[in-house]
């Protein structure tokens, strides 16, 4: 009994370790996420704007496993913008995981014009929307940025803590991927960033 009782408190340790290491881990990509903001000359948000973004608590259930399946070199997909314009993207491939024992997929792009630059050809990109949006969260969907070299870890994780806003969230006047109907998820993702706290002009 003795045993099990050091076992249990060991395994207890060890998760309050693991769960502050996810958490100052969330921290510490919101605070380089703000940064960016203040470093883009693009950048719909001034430094005294960056205190009305929002996001939801650090959820761990919400970085998940996923298996990806590649789509080789995919057929070319246009995105319409929240502009009207047509962007060109490559199916790269899917993730397929389960939330709450019901099974999901979100589709991966790449963007043929980052494609020849050096510094993104590697991107991809994962638009997506969500029965929290419009509520807690953008209603034009959210985005999340991987690179290739992520999709041959050992697991994979989809860290939705990490899901971020389009600029269209913040200002008017931004041309922003819409989400397509095949990553439009039948649950409520309440992680990564919430609807931005500060009007629209």
């Amino acid at each position: 009994m003795k045993k099990k009782s050091i076992y249990l408190s060991l395994l207890l340790i060890t998760n309050i370790l693991f769960a502050q290491d996810f958490k100052a881990e969330i921290e510490k990509h919101r605070e380089d996420y703000k940064t960016e903001f203040l470093k883009s000359s693009n950048s719909p948000l001034n430094k005294d704007e960056i205190e009305f973004l929002m996001f939801f608590d650090a959820n761990e259930k919400l970085k998940i496993v996923c298996k990806f399946t590649t789509s080789g070199r995919g057929k070319t997909f246009k995105f319409t913008t929240s502009a009207g314009k047509i962007d060109d993207y490559i199916k790269y491939g899917e993730l397929h995981f389960s939330i709450d024992s019901t099974k999901y997929k979100l589709t991966v792009y790449q963007s043929v014009s980052l494609m020849n630059n050096p510094q993104y050809r590697d991107y991809l990109f994962i638009p997506f929307k969500d029965l929290s949006n419009g509520k807690e969260t953008y209603g034009g969907g959210r985005y999340l940025d991987l690179r290739i070299k992520e999709l041959k870890a050992e697991p994979f994780f989809l860290d939705f803590n990490k899901a971020y806003n389009p600029y269209c969230a913040f200002k008017y006047g931004y041309s922003c991927p819409i989400p397509p109907r095949e990553n439009h998820l039948k649950v409520a993702i309440n992680a990564g960033e919430k609807n931005f706290a500060k009007e629209q002009h």
